[in-house]
């Protein structure tokens, strides 16, 4: 009951800050350029910093509709979870996909159209306030269309998508370090595109960046074992959340879960991921059954090197 009755308060301050500083955001963003806005979600990451982040949908006449990420605080350093480090993940990641060819294999994250900082005198304090604007799409993210019936044929589609855009990002030697359906975004052709870089890392210095799970390093639901004990994340804890996702599409649900009564969910997580047996799959989607086992092995010497090695070939389809 305390923990709910925290969480009541802790909403509810959030709403009356809201209340503070919408109004504010909104002005900023019509001084740019930005018009119809309507904010869609508002979070605070960093309760002791006073960090705010923020998801608003607007138009703009150059770029069209557009989806801005945004981020107030007092501290304008460019600290490595912060939005500033997502944009420069984003614009290496754009620039990458430029110089190889506008081929649409090879588009691997939305394109960044706008960003900045700004001061703002908000809340009483001069605040730091950086922008991002990409495309917005109509189709939503990927867990968005998971909750729409799919046949076989569709779900496999996806899963083959899927692994071929996080192999375009591990070509381009970056990790992503957060996979999972709600951020994979859909186009209007139906091609994939992973978002949200805050947590990326790239290949060759993800020993040095070691994302240990209390950091809040990824979503727990998808944390492969060797996070869970401290060890960096590398290429194949981005496989090991893709298997996740994987069981995900086919089944319709997460494999691992926990209590929401219980008062100690990281050790939950951790006892789901460290301890638990690789689950199976239902009968009918049994043929996907040793592409999971390798992709979810709880010893990285038993689980795929790359995604390059997961293949879905051979399998027999049902339309």
């Amino acid at each position: 009951m305390k923990d709910e009755e925290s969480h009541g308060s802790k909403k509810q301050e959030l709403q009356l800050q809201a209340d503070k500083l919408l109004p504010t955001i909104t002005h900023t963003l019509m001084q740019l350029g930005y018009l119809n806005i309507v904010h869609q979600r508002l979070s605070q990451p960093n309760d002791t910093a006073k960090t705010y982040q923020g998801l608003s949908r607007a138009i703009h006449a150059q770029f069209g509709q557009v989806m801005i990420k945004w981020q107030l605080s007092p501290d304008s350093s460019l600290d490595a979870a912060s939005l500033n480090h997502e944009i420069k993940v984003l614009k290496v990641v754009n620039r990458l996909q430029s110089s190889n060819g506008a081929a649409q294999k090879n588009t691997t994250a939305p394109p960044v159209l706008a960003y900045g900082t700004l001061r703002l005198n908000i809340l009483g304090q001069e605040q730091s306030f950086t922008w991002l604007a990409i495309p917005y799409y109509t189709q939503g993210s990927l867990a968005q269309h998971l909750k729409q019936p799919l046949t076989l044929a569709q779900k496999h589609l996806i899963i083959v998508k899927a692994a071929a855009l996080i192999k375009s990002l591990h070509d381009k030697e970056w990790l992503h370090n957060d996979i999972k359906p709600s951020n994979i975004l859909m186009d209007k052709e139906q091609n994939l595109l992973l978002t949200d870089f805050a947590l990326a890392r790239p290949i060759a210095n993800s020993s040095k960046n070691k994302l240990q799970a209390k950091n809040s390093a990824g979503t727990p639901a998808y944390l492969a074992p060797e996070l869970w004990q401290g060890q960096s994340s590398t290429v194949q804890s981005d496989i090991y959340a893709f298997g996740i996702m994987m069981y995900e599409v086919l089944a319709g649900m997460r494999p691992y879960a926990i209590e929401s009564s219980t008062t100690q969910p990281w050790r939950d997580w951790a006892i789901q991921h460290c301890q638990r047996p690789i689950p199976r799959l239902p009968f009918q989607y049994s043929h996907y059954q040793d592409v999971l086992d390798k992709a979810l092995a709880k010893r990285t010497s038993e689980r795929y090197l790359s995604m390059k090695e997961v293949s879905f070939e051979g399998l027999t389809i049902i339309k």
